[in-house]
């Protein structure tokens, strides 16, 4: 439904009955220029008063998908906070592509993250979720304690060797070009297709919840025009500032990639090699999960960031 001119925003029955997703629904208000206030949802579970888990999810996903990591970090004690991105989830949806870009991304979650005003975060981040969250640990790295990153990536465009020989390839070129060119494509369908083993029809519909139409999908189109692959790309400099960053990063910075995702698997050890807080830190890799290692192996992945939070 239309909230207000170029505001859509889901109605509340698409989130009714979704496998395995009894978290209550908290919103927060953005800055949204020229279309107005923008209501962010998040989930908060677990202890008020714990360190906070920032969990960022990427595209086509929103906070269903980390469903399966949520109750055991609550129940360990741990504050676990996941926003849906403005154009996701059950958070407001701008319905002209124009409304979107990377730096738009990145200035509504941080945003987010003044507005909660939180400190001590863990940040755990997948897929757009680490090139958002990445450049807001660099604009206030004081509010940041660790990272624990997962099939996601910080492209700058560099050559190799500090680079990742082969990127950006014509497959990430070939995906742009779909998603620049389409008016419409399926979420459930996407997770599917990055996944190991098809996700049940049920959980797929839940990532397909937030889209009852086609007109809802212009964040889930734009976001990936929004990649930096050239110099001249929008958010390249700032990337570049959050690596400088992150080379002098001494916190805890840990990777835990699935052992199915090419897209992001040469992006670990670029990782654990120019982030001084990573040689402390294990990297374990996540079996038998795809691209979206929440939704193939989300225990499995809780238990490797309950350890990292433990140790």
């Amino acid at each position: 439904m239309e909230i207000r001119p170029g505001v859509l925003r889901t109605p509340d029955a698409r989130f009714a009955d979704l496998p395995d997703f009894p978290f209550a629904p908290h919103y927060v208000e953005v800055p949204g220029g020229a279309l107005g206030p923008l209501r962010m949802h998040y989930l908060d579970e677990g202890p008020a008063d714990a360190a906070p888990v920032l969990m960022l999810h990427g595209n086509p996903t929103w906070s269903f998908l980390y469903r399966h990591m949520i109750r055991p970090l609550a129940d360990a004690g741990h504050r676990v906070i996941v926003p849906d991105m403005i154009g996701f989830g059950r958070s407001d949806k701008p319905a002209d592509r124009s409304a979107y870009s990377y730096d738009r991304f990145v200035g509504w979650m941080g945003a987010f993250v003044d507005a909660l005003d939180l400190t001590g975060i863990t940040l755990v981040c997948q897929d757009w979720g680490g090139p958002i969250g990445f450049r807001i640990l660099a604009e206030r790295p004081d509010r940041f304690a660790a990272v624990f990153a997962t099939n996601t990536l910080l492209p700058n465009c560099e050559p190799p060797p500090r680079g990742i020989e082969g990127w950006p390839g014509p497959g990430i070129e070939a995906w742009i070009e779909t998603c620049r060119t389409s008016s419409d494509l399926p979420a459930g369908e996407l997770v599917a297709g990055a996944s190991l083993h098809r996700p049940a029809s049920d959980v797929l519909a839940g990532y397909d919840a937030p889209f009852p139409e086609a007109a809802y999908k212009a964040g889930l189109l734009q976001i990936t025009c929004g990649i930096p692959v050239s110099e001249a790309a929008e958010g390249l400099m700032a990337n570049r500032a959050a690596w400088a960053l992150l080379e002098r990063w001494d916190r805890p910075f840990a990777t835990a990639f699935s052992d199915g995702d090419p897209a992001t698997a040469a992006w670990a050890p670029v990782f654990r090699r120019r982030v001084p807080g990573a040689a402390q830190c294990a990297h374990p890799v996540i079996e038998r999960a795809g691209h979206f290692v929440q939704e193939e192996q989300g225990p499995a992945l809780a238990a490797e960031l309950l350890r990292f939070l433990d140790a």
